[in-house]
């Protein structure tokens, strides 16, 4: 029987006293009668007790010893004085007379959520000073606070167990904290792009030529004609502008849409007992999130718990240095930083704009000014043009002026123009302003106004095609960016592939595990629950309902959990009680694996586990366990015989994990400091317990893009870190490389070999190479740098943190998801990209040439009529024409183009003459004599009268 002090329920007393108690018969039915109903509130509790004590509650500090809840222990004083006024009822208390009844208190106790212990919402807190504390990392008041566990307990919220998901509790947290966004700032209008336009070079010289020869045209010419020439620069540059401008202003909106989408990065927290999966904008303060290697701190706060934990600060602090973590001397944790290295918890202290990341979101500016390779060719080209414009023009200034004032000049007549002060002022400035006109038109026609209008209808025209693509393009000039690159780093897991894992192989030894995996001895099975549910980043949450394990981490952790779980019948919750975690080495992307030193409670004896590729395990491995369990030497033959199964499981494009094992007592305990504070795991004379092989497909369509890509010219190079047999498997079945092709002639090398090449080797071989496998984030910046310097545009593809640096080096960084994304290389000629703009460039010069011989007569149809007998034309013609084959063919790094093959050529050509049929056309169009502005005024008298 539970004792009465100990249960809030005592059912045992209850029914004592109402068999014991003289009643009345009808006494006594009302009694039995409450006593029923008092049971059934009794039984209906029990489930919520069992559930609370299922999830561990009896660890938590509010939780007595005999497993009911300390809210129950705080209400032991109100208890008390019920039994003892229950005492003095039945025995008669001091002063007064016993009663003829009973009184039973059958008031329910009060729940542990109701009573604050749990989950209930902080009024007290000073959140500014813990704010303030948290940015300034204030050790003094950190202590003022009470320490972490202080403000765990300020804060409501329980360690273990986090907060409950209720929306009451979190919407009160937010509204007394705040949230967990930021102010974004106004988002640019229209006319912020038209001005942006218009700070183009080229749109700023025709704007000002458009203008001078405007004045000069109508100076010379009157308003009804002198206005063709330059309103018709002009309407172009309007056009380039419009178009230019709608289109940044419609992706400005698109992408602020995308962007509430892709910002919305998903963190972990402990709610409700267990691990879930929620926005970074929902998380609240008193929130408990787990972090992992490569994870953004989601808000300011405190660590609590985890292991080897390092965090980069460089976007806070400038300070390349990774800063240690612990509960003790640095338990502080900024928002922005990321996690380098180890995993842990911790509790959010402050969100939005309370925090550190908030504070500079709010003060920094995130515009950019860096001209795409396109427009700084275009800039270069134009300024040339410019200048070479500007001195044709004042040279033919000059001699203009020189003749007209020396008297070399006459007029239809055959009279001097200028006869010294004979000659009227007003002719004097009319002939200036002739020959001032004359020189402007020689700057005019030396810009094209056209190139600017082509090259923004073409990237708009390419934007419009990268979104039925599905890839959001924030401004214009970014497409030709992408359309400039010759080579695309990817890397594998979640861009080419799924990044959906699974265990499809399982050898213990030198057997290979089918779907049963009885033959597995207690013991060695025993040691895989130790070296897969002890040594993980992830979680494993059983529902109360009996079904399938939630279970959170990496996609390669949640593949070996589902599969210990519910292959190898693994219980986390029975698991992790019997073991003790003395010390954890985190995964990362340099170690290729983690290991774990934990402590068994039953025996006190102290186990080292290590994951990791599996070459490199078992390179660490002197004895390996058989199905039996039985303990044998790693001898030659059986190495050759294992790493002959890694590497056929590799060529299948599985990714090989192996598992090994040793026990070690106190003293070999290793560390690697002389405090002895960080100990250090052993890594050689293990035992290998097993190895799996983890399939990851690849993604639908990949091997269509990456045969556009190469048909347009476009190399794809494969960076990844699994070992060399997969990473080739996966490079094959993708495209990549062909199935003929040997690791021996250099298109597959691993990091540390290109690592270790000599500059000149590297830049060398960098061509050449397709597949690069076992690589660090430094081997991927290296060969981004590489290609960089041999002038190519590197387009890089990365998922993780691990792939920042190589993304920030490249030209083209697309930074992805999880999921990844499909991408595809598309030029307009399916070429590269500098053959394609060596075609623009040909072809819009051929149309010129064309375009001449429809200047000829602007009102004959016949344009050809005689041009035999034009030498002079003949003669420019074919001077423009051998000087531009001269250009394409000869002068490559002088006009920067690429040679033409013949079929090129022709399709130039026939582009350029598709001119030909259009003027003939154009000339059919009836045009009044009157000038344009003549007919509007008639029209507008005729209204006027007929009103």
């Amino acid at each position: 029987m539970v004792s009465r002090r100990n249960s809030p329920y005592d059912c045992g007393q209850l029914i004592v006293e109402i068999t014991t108690t003289t009643f009345t018969r009808a006494k006594k039915r009302w009694r039995m009668a409450y006593a029923a109903l008092y049971a059934v509130r009794v039984m209906l509790s029990l489930p919520k007790e069992l559930m609370y004590k299922k999830s561990n509650y009896k660890d938590h500090s509010e939780i007595s010893e005999d497993g009911s809840f300390g809210s129950f222990q705080a209400l032991k004083g109100s208890q008390r004085e019920r039994e003892d006024s229950y005492s003095g009822l039945k025995h008669g208390a001091k002063g007064s007379a016993p009663l003829p009844y009973t009184s039973l208190d059958v008031k329910p106790s009060t729940s542990h959520d109701e009573t604050g212990h749990y989950g209930s919402v902080p009024n007290n807190i000073d959140h500014e000073g813990l704010a303030k504390m948290v940015k300034e990392k204030d050790m003094v008041a950190l202590r003022k606070f009470g320490g972490v566990t202080g403000i765990t307990t300020s804060l409501g919220t329980n360690q273990k167990n986090g907060l409950p998901g209720n929306d009451v509790e979190i919407n009160k947290r937010r509204e007394l904290f705040g949230s967990n966004t930021y102010p974004k700032p106004p988002s640019k209008g229209l006319f912020y792009f038209v001005a942006d336009a218009l700070k183009d070079m080229t749109i700023l010289i025709l704007c000002v030529c458009a203008a001078l020869s405007l004045a000069f045209g109508i100076k010379e010419y009157g308003v009804e004609e002198g206005w063709y020439e330059g309103g018709s620069i002009f309407v172009a540059v309007f056009i380039v502008i419009v178009v230019s401008a709608l289109s940044n202003f419609r992706q400005e909106i698109q992408f602020n849409k995308l962007s509430k989408i892709s910002s919305n990065i998903k963190v972990e927290v402990f709610r409700d007992r267990h691990r879930k999966e929620i926005s970074i904008f929902d998380v609240v303060v008193g929130d408990v999130v787990f972090l992992n290697i490569g994870d953004q701190i989601p808000a300011d706060g405190m660590f609590l718990d985890g292991y080897s934990f390092q965090v980069d600060e460089s976007s806070m602090t400038g300070e390349s240095d990774y800063v240690e973590v612990d509960s003790t001397k640095n338990p502080f944790l900024l928002s922005g930083a990321k996690v380098a290295d180890g995993y842990g918890r911790m509790l959010v202290t402050s969100v939005g704009m309370n925090t550190a990341w908030g504070e500079m979101m709010s003060s920094i500016s995130q515009e950019s000014n860096v001209r795409t390779p396109l427009q700084a060719r275009l800039d270069k080209l134009t300024s040339s043009i410019g200048k070479v414009g500007l001195a044709v023009a004042f040279l033919v200034l000059l001699v203009l002026l020189i003749r007209y004032f020396t008297g070399n000049t006459k007029d239809k007549n055959g009279n001097k123009e200028y006869i010294g002060s004979k000659t009227k002022t007003d002719d004097v400035l009319n002939a200036v302003v002739r020959i001032v006109s004359a020189a402007v038109t020689i700057v005019v026609v030396a810009i094209p106004e056209g190139l600017p209008l082509a090259v923004t209808l073409t990237l708009a025209y390419s934007m419009k095609r990268m979104m039925k693509d599905q890839a959001m393009v924030r401004k214009l000039s970014a497409c030709e960016t992408m359309g400039s690159a010759t080579v695309i780093c990817t890397d594998k897991t979640g861009t080419l592939t799924l990044n959906q894992m699974k265990v499809t192989k399982f050898w213990v030894g030198q057997d290979s595990i089918e779907e049963d995996n009885s033959s597995i001895t207690p013991n060695v099975r025993e040691l895989f629950y130790q070296g897969v549910g002890l040594n993980t980043t992830g979680s494993v949450f059983q529902p109360l309902t009996g079904s399938k394990p939630e279970i959170s981490g990496s996609p390669t952790e949640k593949a070996m959990l589902y599969w210990v779980v519910l292959d190898l019948g693994m219980d986390m919750e029975e698991l992790k009680p019997r073991y003790d975690i003395i010390h954890v080495e985190t995964f990362n992307s340099d170690k290729k694996r983690s290991g774990v030193l934990i402590k068994k409670k039953d025996d006190n004896t102290i186990h080292v586990h290590w994951k990791g590729a599996a070459e490199m395990i078992v390179a660490t491995c002197s004895r390996y366990y058989d199905t039996n369990g039985t303990v044998k030497p790693l001898d030659v033959d059986t190495r050759s015989k294992l790493e002959k199964i890694i590497q056929g499981m590799a060529a299948s494009s599985l990714r090989c994990i192996a598992f090994a094992h040793a026990q070690i007592s106190n003293e070999e305990i290793d560390y690697s400091d002389e405090d002895k504070t960080h100990q250090r795991l052993k890594e050689d004379g293990l035992i290998l317990l097993g190895i799996v092989g983890l399939k990851d497909p690849c993604r639908p369509g990949v091997i269509d893009a990456v045969k556009v890509c190469k048909a347009a010219g476009v190399d794809i190079k494969m960076i990844t870190g699994d070992n060399i047999f997969t990473a080739k498997a996966i490079a094959t079945e993708c495209g990549i490389l062909k199935k003929e092709n040997h690791l021996t002639d250099g298109q597959v090398v691993e990091g540390a070999e290109f690592r270790n090449y000599t500059d000149a080797e590297r830049m060398q071989k960098v061509d050449n190479i397709r597949v690069m496998a076992r690589s660090s984030p430094f081997d991927k910046l290296l060969m981004v740098q590489c290609l960089k310097q041999k002038g190519h545009v590197v387009a890089v593809t990365g998922d993780g943190t691990n792939d920042a640096p190589a993304l920030k080096e490249a030209d083209i960084g697309l930074s992805m998801g999880i999921q990844g994304t499909e991408f595809q290389g598309e030029s307009i000629f399916n070429v590269t990209a500098a053959v394609n703009d060596t075609l623009i460039f040909n072809t819009f010069v051929l149309c010129q040439i064309f375009n001449e011989f429809n200047s000829r007569s602007m009102e004959k149809k016949n344009v050809f009529k005689g041009i035999l007998g034009n030498r002079l034309f003949i003669g420019i013609v074919g001077v423009t024409i051998v000087l531009q084959v001269v250009m394409v063919e000869f002068l490559k790094k002088f006009a920067d183009t690429e040679k033409l093959n013949v079929k090129q050529w022709v399709v130039c050509i026939v582009i350029a003459a598709v001119s030909w049929p259009l003027g003939w056309a154009v000339k059919f169009i009836p045009v009044s004599e009157d000038p344009y502005f003549r007919i509007i005024k008639k029209s507008l008298v005729r209204f006027k009268n007929i009103l």
